[in-house]
């Protein structure tokens, strides 16, 4: 079993197809000026399309079944299957800007029954912390958090920067979907549902301290962002309403196959209490996981375990319990320094998520401003959940199947610093393909 842990240093770039501007001669002051103008993707000649077929067989079939797959190729040029079909992708392309996004994300991630944890949700481990003391981890979150609403600022004024690959601007509508997003368990299909869109976005996000979840408001009446002290502050009222331990892990839930999740969560929000809290959590702009400290570790094996911490949690004893793993992001802040993310993959390939990361550590980077007079703030809500026997039943069978998944996984984290990603630009390869021949070569030997 793989699991996949990428680092934040990674270039920006986009793994998923997408219009491409004609021209551009600066970065337009709106994010979409330019959007309606993008050209469609563009629908390959079916003569092209099964000559690169054949190309990608190659290597990897016997000569007989090269020869008896090239005879079916030309049965199906010649015999009008091919020609209809192509047709009717070529009449698909023309009512739609991306033919393939849409089957792209059903088949790719929707239609996968596999559990998100480990199989499809993305780690991502920022540098170790060193806390002094609880203070510190609520600090560090504080200012976390409030980079990360600050990346918002710009997604809702669409003045997010245009990203580029070999100098062509990038069609920016991923960026603006990780937040304020949330899959959603299916019988057969998820689905993914963005709430930022309606007539009252959120203002708000969800915090997860030991398996108990809060909604944080994260905005005063007047629309401002609150100041760091008033989310540190926030977060101590969190952390303090939440030392009980012996709460279910509702949150384990998340962890399951998708098809049994699906009938768990159709169970769970029966009752209008859960419905209520699945919601808040669902809609929230993001969630911030305060996590317990792991075990410790050597300084050899702690990349290691971050990366497998953030990939699962570490098991129900940990903090694989302390997560949504439906939602988009989940930003992590362990007591013991382990910092990161783990995000849902559905919305977004992972360029807009390292360019996110990337700000917010830029904006945890700059002083801080002169502490403002401290406003008395509500409560944060804690959310109840209503646990049945059929829903226990259920909390025991996935915190069975997610500690069965932590064993089955083995995470490595090498440092390679031979060479970085400049050396196979020179001979004109891809990073990324050129990491993905590497993997496929070690696994052949």
């Amino acid at each position: 079993m793989l699991g996949v842990f990428v680092r934040a240093a990674l270039r920006p770039g986009i793994a998923n197809p997408c219009r491409l501007l004609r021209t551009v001669t600066q970065i337009p002051e709106r994010t979409f000026v330019h959007q309606e103008g993008l050209p469609k993707l563009p629908v390959p000649p079916l003569k092209q399309t099964c000559e690169r077929y054949l190309a990608a067989l190659e290597p990897i079939v016997s000569e007989e079944e090269l020869e008896h797959t090239q005879m079916l190729i030309q049965d199906f040029l010649k015999g009008g299957v091919g020609g209809r079909l192509q047709k009717e992708l070529e009449r698909r392309a023309r009512k739609t800007d991306n033919w393939l996004s849409e089957w792209w994300m059903q088949t790719a991630y929707l239609d996968c029954r596999m559990p998100l944890a480990v199989y499809t949700s993305t780690g991502l481990a920022l540098p170790r912390m060193h806390f002094e003391d609880r203070q510190g981890q609520m600090r560090f979150a504080a200012k976390l958090i409030a980079g990360v609403l600050d990346f918002k600022r710009m997604v809702d004024t669409e003045t997010l920067p245009v990203q580029y690959l070999n100098g062509k601007p990038l069609c920016m509508d991923q960026y603006y979907q990780i937040l304020s997003s949330c899959r959603i368990p299916g019988p057969k299909r998820d689905t993914v549902v963005h709430y930022s869109a309606g007539a009252t976005p959120p203002s708000h996000i969800t915090v997860v301290h030991n398996f108990q979840f809060f909604v944080l408001d994260v905005y005063n009446s007047d629309g401002t962002p609150l100041t760091v002290d008033q989310i540190t502050m926030q977060l101590e009222k969190i952390w303090n309403s939440s030392l009980q331990t012996n709460k279910e892990p509702i949150g384990i839930l998340t962890s399951q196959h998708r098809n049994t999740w699906g009938k768990a969560y159709n169970n769970l929000i029966k009752d209008r209490t859960n419905k209520d809290s699945v919601r808040a959590i669902q809609q929230s702009i993001f969630t911030v996981c305060l996590d317990a400290p792991m075990l410790r570790v050597s300084d050899e094996m702690y990349l290691s375990r971050v990366a497998a911490q953030m990939l699962h949690g570490g098991g129900t004893r940990w903090n694989s319990g302390n997560r949504w793993f439906d939602k988009t992001l989940q930003f992590i802040v362990g007591e013991d320094g382990t910092c990161g993310l783990v995000y849902e993959h559905a919305p977004t390939e992972g360029p807009p998520i390292v360019f996110l990361i990337d700000y917010v550590v830029k904006y945890m980077q700059r002083p801080e401003m002169v502490r403002s007079p401290m406003v008395p703030l509500p409560m944060p809500q804690k959310l109840r959940f209503n646990i049945t026997p059929e829903i226990k039943r259920d909390i025991e069978k996935a915190k069975q199947n997610m500690n069965i998944m932590v064993q089955d996984l083995d995470v490595k984290v090498i440092a390679f610093s031979h060479f970085g990603r400049n050396v196979p630009k020179q001979h004109r390869l891809s990073p990324d393909a050129f990491v993905q021949m590497a993997l496929q070569l070690a696994y052949f030997r």
